[in-house]
């Protein structure tokens, strides 16, 4: 509060000195002496639950940012121009710690955040003189008219505003032993004994598939495997041009060791259908 009170001519000067020179001095001494106007604005968001320091220390970033873009050409007082970045600073840092959720990103959100229960209050108050009563459904719409937002933003915000984080870990009781918050989610892994299950049928086709490519010779046990068995499947023509043969060649050699592979299974067609069923 000791700071100085720069006149208009001053001020312009300061401005002039850091946006033409760079003066770090001249910037550090309008910094200094618009603080005060920091600090207050920031007092104003005390109600949110932020600590006072780190207001202030937002408050001061959105200061310096003013003074880094302010234009002393445009004719306008640096407190009046700098009083939006201050705001601005602010109300992002609250936004952004208010909840681990992410409360808002557009400008008709982050309006709501900070107006809603003000507007809210005040046409509680005006239906309640007029002998009015408002339920929620009305309350909100209301309220997306006033504030100019859509009615699901004002529904969001309602519920984003209604509580605040709690701890999973937190017990549900007082009691030591109580359950924690995180044993009521349901669990969306798949059971051990599913785990079991898959694992047991993924080993049961893959040993089908090693007989069965067994009854094949080498040359149709490439063809199978680059053409099945790859991520990216190889074409016929790639494979005869490999192989010295015809696209058609290739294809009928792919044919006829499928049709082993059939054969091979079906000697054990018992398994295989309990399998399937």
């Amino acid at each position: 509060m000791k700071a100085e009170l720069l006149d208009a001519e001053t001020e312009l000067q300061l401005a002039y000195a850091w946006r033409d020179q760079r003066c770090e001095k001249s910037l550090h001494r309008l910094i200094t002496a618009y603080m005060r106007l920091a600090i207050s604005m920031a007092s104003k968001f005390k109600r949110y639950g932020a600590p006072m320091n780190d207001l202030i220390q937002e408050a001061g970033l959105g200061l310096m940012k003013a003074a880094d873009k302010f234009d002393p050409d445009r004719g306008v007082r640096f407190s009046t121009y700098a009083v939006w970045w201050i705001k601005a600073s602010i109300q992002d840092y609250v936004m952004r710690n208010w909840s681990m959720v992410r409360t808002g990103s557009t400008s008709s959100q982050k309006s709501l955040f900070f107006n809603m229960r003000r507007v809210q209050a005040r046409l509680e108050r005006e239906a309640a003189s007029s002998g009015e009563t408002l339920d929620r459904h009305q309350l909100r719409q209301m309220i997306s008219t006033e504030v100019g937002v859509p009615l699901h933003d004002v529904e969001m915000m309602e519920g984003r505003l209604s509580g605040s984080d709690f701890s999973l870990n937190a017990t549900q009781s007082v009691d030591e032993d109580g359950r924690e918050w995180i044993d009521t989610i349901e669990d969306e892994n798949a059971a051990s004994s599913e785990h079991v299950e898959a694992n047991h049928d993924t080993a049961t086709l893959r040993n089908w598939l090693v007989e069965a490519m067994c009854a094949l010779n080498d040359r149709e046990q490439f063809i199978v495997r680059e053409r099945k068995l790859i991520d990216q499947p190889r074409t016929l023509e790639s494979l005869g041009q490999e192989l010295g043969l015809s696209k058609e060649r290739v294809r009928q050699l792919e044919a006829a060791a499928f049709g082993k592979m059939r054969k091979a299974l079906e000697t054990q067609s018992t398994e295989v259908q309990n399998f399937l069923l």
